[in-house]
C-alpha cells in the first residue's frame, strides 16, 4: 500500500519537529520526508494538521490472555486496544493458560497473533516450567521458538539456587529476562502496600522490603552470573536507587514502571476499591515521584502498560480476593500526557519511554521518523481529548486508573509494517 500524512510534526529524539512536513509510505517503509510531497499520487492521503508521527509505541509488558479463559479478551481485542492507545509492538506475558514454558505454546501465540492481532507481538516465555520456579523450562527451545525473552509472569522462584541456574543458563545462551522482583516470603498473602491505608482498611500489607531485597538479589546475581537482566515493574523508591547504583557501577540492567504506577497512589484503593489491586501494589506519594524522577532521569528505561484485562466479576470479590491489574493498554499515553501537563515529567522522557527505551531493552535498533525506516507509526493529535467510558473501550477489561474523565492525546492513526491497524473514527472510537 502507498498512502501519505501531511503536514505533520515527525517527533525526532522524543521532541517534535518545528516545522510540518509530509510522510510517504510504501510497501511497509517511509520512503520519502518532506514538504514537497503532496503531489504524489496514493492510494490514502492522511491529514495530520496540528499532529505528532512518532515512531510505534513499544509495550514490554502486556497480558494477551490468549491461550486462556475468554472472559478476559483474547489477542484479537486486546492488540485492537494496544493500536487504538498507539503502540505498535507488545510483549505479551508467560502466564497464559497453560503457561507459554513450551515451543507449542509460544508457536501457537504467534500464529494466533498472526491471524488476528492487529499489533506486532513478541512472546516471553517462561522462566520455569508451569512458572512453578523449580524446574528449569526448554530456555533454549522457547527462544528458538520466537521468544524474545524469559521472564518469571510475576511469580517467585522456589529459591535463590534455582534463580542463579536459571541466570547461569540465559547466559550462556544470551537470553534476556524480564524479571519482576518480589521476595514471596516477604510478601506472603499481602494485598495492599504495607502503610497506613491498609492498616486502616485492615487489609495484608506487601512491604517496600519485598521488593527492594528482590531488586537487590537480582542485581547481584546478575553482576555474578553476567545475565542480561531487565527488571521490573518498580513500585518504590528504594527500588529505583538500587538500580540507579547498579547502572552508575556500570552493571548491564535495565528496569521498567507501570503506568499506573506514576499515575496513582495507595489512597486509590480506599473504599476497597477492587480496581486499583495491583501487583506490584501502588505505593505512596514519596514512591510515585521517585519513580516519575527514574524516567526523567533515564534510570527506569520503559514505561509499560503492564495491561491485565478482567471482565466485572473478578473485581467484585472482597478486595484481597479481586484479581490484581489494571486494563491501561488503551490509556498509557494519554495518562503519560497528562502528567507532562502536569509538570511532573518532561515530553521527551515519556516519548522515549515508550519508543527508544523498550526498544533498546529487546536490542533493537532506535525506532525513527526517517527515510527507509520501518514504517511503524503513530499519530497523535496532542491538543485533542477523549474520554475513557464503558461501552467504548476495545479491552475486554474495563478497569482503568481513569474513567469518565477528559484525557489528552487522541491516537489518529496507527501503522504496523505500513499496514494502518487502527484509526480514530470520532468520538467513542
Amino acid at each position: 500500500m502507498k498512502w501519505r500524512v501531511d503536514n505533520v510534526h515527525p517527533v525526532i529524539d522524543g521532541e517534535p519537529a518545528a516545522e510540518a512536513t509530509s510522510a510517504l509510505v510504501v510497501d511497509g517503509r517511509i520512503a520519502a520526508l518532506g514538504a514537497g510531497l503532496s503531489g504524489e499520487r496514493v492510494e490514502r492521503e492522511v491529514d495530520g494538521a496540528g499532529q505528532w508521527l512518532l515512531p510505534g509505541l513499544i509495550d514490554l509488558n502486556c497480558h494477551l490472555p490468549e491461550p486462556g479463559s475468554d472472559r478476559g479478551g483474547s489477542i484479537e481485542s486486546e492488540t485492537r486496544a494496544a493500536a487504538r492507545g498507539g503502540f505498535t509492538t507488545v510483549c505479551t506475558t508467560p502466564d497464559t493458560s497453560p503457561v507459554n514454558d513450551s515451543s507449542a505454546v509460544t508457536h501457537l501465540i504467534r500464529d494466533v497473533a498472526e491471524r488476528n492481532g492487529h499489533t506486532r507481538v513478541l512472546p516471553v516465555g517462561a522462566l520455569t516450567r508451569g512458572l512453578e520456579g523449580e524446574r528449569l523450562s526448554d530456555m533454549a527451545g522457547l527462544t528458538r521458538a520466537g521468544c524474545v525473552a524469559l521472564g518469571n509472569g510475576g511469580h517467585a522462584t522456589a529459591s535463590s539456587r534455582v534463580l542463579r541456574r536459571c541466570m547461569a543458563y540465559a547466559h550462556t545462551f544470551d537470553i534476556r529476562l524480564f524479571l519482576q522482583p518480589e521476595n514471596a516470603s516477604l510478601a506472603s498473602d499481602g494485598c495492599a502496600h504495607d502503610g497506613l491505608v491498609a492498616a486502616r482498611m485492615g487489609l495484608p500489607g506487601i512491604p517496600e522490603v519485598a521488593e527492594t531485597t528482590a531488586v537487590n538479589e537480582l542485581l547481584m546475581l546478575a553482576e555474578e552470573t553476567g545475565a542480561n537482566l531487565h527488571i521490573g515493574p518498580l513500585s518504590c523508591a528504594r527500588s529505583v536507587t538500587l538500580v540507579r547504583a547498579a547502572k552508575e557501577a556500570g552493571h548491564s540492567v535495565t528496569a521498567e514502571v507501570g503506568i499506573a504506577h506514576l499515575v496513582a497512589t495507595e489512597a486509590a484503593i480506599e473504599g476497597y476499591n477492587g480496581t486499583f489491586h495491583s501487583r506490584p501494589p501502588l505505593r505512596t506519594e514519596a514512591d510515585r515521584r521517585a519513580l516519575l524522577e527514574g524516567v526523567e532521569s533515564g534510570v527506569i528505561d520503559a514505561i509499560v502498560s503492564q495491561h491485565r484485562p478482567s471482565d466485572k466479576a473478578a473485581k467484585l470479590a472482597p478486595f484481597p480476593e479481586t484479581q490484581p491489574g489494571l486494563s491501561t493498554v488503551e490509556s498509557t499515553l494519554s495518562l503519560g500526557l497528562e502528567r507532562v501537563a502536569a509538570g511532573e515529567l518532561s515530553r521527551g522522557a515519556l516519548l522515549r519511554a515508550l519508543t527508544s527505551g523498550p526498544a533498546r531493552v529487546l536490542g533493537l535498533d532506535a525506532p525513527t521518523i526517517a527515510e527507509d525506516s520501518v514504517a511503524d507509526l503513530t499519530l497523535v493529535a496532542p491538543e485533542q481529548h477523549w474520554m475513557p467510558a464503558v461501552g467504548s473501550l476495545y479491552s475486554a477489561g474495563p478497569h482503568l486508573p481513569v474513567m469518565e474523565r477528559e484525557l489528552p492525546g487522541v491516537v489518529m492513526l496507527t501503522a504496523v509494517d505500513g499496514r494502518i491497524r487502527h484509526e480514530h473514527e470520532g468520538d467513542g472510537s
